[in-house]
């Protein structure tokens, strides 16, 4: 059995950054991520006058809330390719009494969507300016405060949208209601009531209305869980070596993130998965069957599949993914352009994708500067040996350390037998 040590979840460390900075007191969180996109978001912060002071090896992040609003009248904040960073943090920021704030963002982020979370703030009476395209960065958001009250919210591109509005209630006067027309990644939004539960604030759901009272919330001591999307591609590595077992501890049976569901996936294809309350294991069948699969609550872990697909019996077909198209670059497209480079057969539609079983040869993978291109297609690297990637180095976006562990995983497998031989 290998154990793999998975660093903080993205997703949480990012929810957990604007919940302490919002809380009244100090926050204390222990083993935050640290990649480029959380590094962006906690020097968001600090532009804007909150503290952030980091201790004991960058593994325990303490911060200063204030509710009362950024610490700075006016700044300047450059997102870098987080999306998170891009949509939370000005909503942050619109529920201060005063102050000017502009946010800016590298070229792949100002080409993602922004539009419906801008909308919704102007619908709340913030005072919202795009400074080149409308519904992108960069903008400026000139705060004088939130009454609250009632939204109409489209989050059918990204759940982020929800996630952001739904933080921002408790620090608006009245609180807010929100009825959503389209939601996907839903998990997503889970992981967000749960953790804003946490900070002391609980949101009423009654189908699609969330209803969020005002009041803020209390800084608390906060421990990151490990990153589902990412401990999917070592669980995926497993599923495609007969024998090989991965275990990932910290994601258990009752974690926060939907895309632990990735290894439910894995099972329909014959892999054998044990859920432990502290870790989860995924053991390598010796042969993998194709399957239909819908994938919107978990489209993050839609390429790790599609890079796993070609070495099962039968097709796979990864549906529901249109929003996959606005992410870091369109991934079902660049999942498609890379297969048929590895000389595999796949067809895609508007939100699906379907791949034939085929035998990749190695080549070098156009990543689009996505870091979940590249780690995928390093999993499809374990039986097609000599895969390259033209940036590399884009994976510092959430996994800094991700060429490191994965090359130790396959020396670690190359000099041991695997189980039952």
């Amino acid at each position: 059995m290998t154990v793999i040590e998975i660093p903080g979840s993205k997703s949480v460390t990012a929810r957990a950054l604007f919940l302490a900075a919002a809380a009244r007191g100090e926050t204390v969180l222990r083993r935050p991520l640290r990649s480029d996109d959380s590094e962006g978001f906690a020097e968001g912060l600090s532009r804007l006058g909150y503290a952030v002071v980091r201790e004991d090896g960058d593994r325990v992040w303490r911060i200063a809330g204030r509710p009362e609003g950024p610490g700075e009248a006016e700044a300047d904040v450059y997102c870098r390719d987080g999306a998170t960073t891009a949509r939370f943090l000005p909503a942050l920021v619109a529920a201060a009494p005063s102050g000017s704030y502009r946010f800016d963002a590298s070229a792949q982020m100002r080409r993602r969507p922004l539009g419906p979370l801008t909308r919704a703030l102007r619908d709340l009476g913030v005072d919202v300016t795009h400074g080149e395209r409308e519904g992108h960065h960069p903008l400026r958001i000139d705060a004088h405060g939130i009454k609250g009250g009632h939204l109409v919210l489209d989050a059918g591109e990204s759940s982020q949208y929800l996630t952001a509005l739904l933080m921002l209630g408790p620090l608006t006067e009245e609180g807010l209601t929100i009825d959503v027309t389209r939601l996907v990644s839903a998990p997503y939004v889970d992981i967000t009531l749960a953790m804003m539960r946490d900070f002391g604030v609980e949101v009423v759901r009654e189908g699609d209305r969330f209803t969020v009272p005002p009041g803020g919330y209390r800084a608390v001591e906060y421990a990151i869980e490990p990153d589902a999307s990412t401990a999917s591609y070592f669980f995926a590595a497993a599923a495609l070596s007969p024998g090989r077992e991965v275990t990932v501890p910290g994601l258990g049976r009752h974690a926060l993130q939907g895309d632990t569901a990735f290894v439910d996936v894995l099972e329909r294809m014959g892999a054998e998965v044990v859920r432990a309350d502290g870790a989860t294991t995924v053991r390598g069948p010796r042969r993998l069957r194709g399957l239909t699969v819908n994938m919107r609550d978990i489209s993050d872990t839609m390429p790790t599949l599609a890079a796993v697909a070609p070495y099962a019996e039968g097709p796979v077909r990864i549906e529901d993914v249109a929003n996959t198209r606005v992410k870091e670059c369109d991934r079902l497209d660049a999942c498609a352009e890379n297969l048929r480079a590895l000389g595999v057969d796949v067809s895609t539609g508007p939100d699906w994708i379907e791949i034939r079983p085929g035998a990749p040869r190695a080549t070098e993978i156009t990543t689009h500067g996505d870091h979940r291109i590249v780690m995928s297609f390093a999993v499809t690297g374990l039986r097609a040996p000599g895969m390259t990637y033209d940036d590399p180095g884009c994976v510092r976006k959430t996994f800094p350390g991700f060429h490191e562990a994965f090359a130790a995983l396959r020396d670690t497998w190359a000099a041991e037998p695997p189980a039952g031989t």
